[in-house]
């Protein structure tokens, strides 16, 4: 697991400039930009900053939003909220546990049985698919 308190010089040596800036500056992908968005084998996806399981491959659905979309993490314990004004709304951002890394933002608007929408960008997550047994 990454340290959350690592400077960032030390978080700009292990993340590529883009996933900085999505990551530790809580910046945001284009729509249907990201590498992740259309992904649909089963597997695991991690922080890209610091290697936590975030979500599973079952929870990813098309939300038609452009951006990867999940039902729920794989454990409700690895992601925090935060209230976010920014940009004239109020949403809920949603940030990686172990390390406080920038992943989107939840909203109330998903399918059961959640009712909510985990949209996360493509660059704050690594996916890993289910090995072939």
């Amino acid at each position: 697991m990454a340290d959350k308190h690592l400077t960032d010089a030390e978080w700009r040596d292990r993340l590529s400039p883009e996933q900085f800036r999505i990551l530790r500056e809580a910046g945001t992908e284009p729509p249907f930009s990201g590498a992740l968005n259309d992904e649909k084998r089963p597997g695991t996806y991690r922080c890209a900053a610091c290697g936590e399981e975030l979500f599973k491959g079952d929870a990813k659905y098309d939300s038609g939003s452009g951006w990867p979309s999940f039902t729920a993490p794989a454990d409700r314990d690895r992601i925090d909220e935060h209230a976010d004004s920014s940009h004239g709304m109020e949403r809920v951002e949603i940030r990686c546990s172990a390390c406080g890394g920038h992943l989107g933002h939840v909203f109330p608007d998903g399918p059961g049985p959640t009712g909510l929408r985990y949209c996360v960008n493509s660059a704050s997550l690594e996916f890993e698919p289910e090995a072939d047994d």
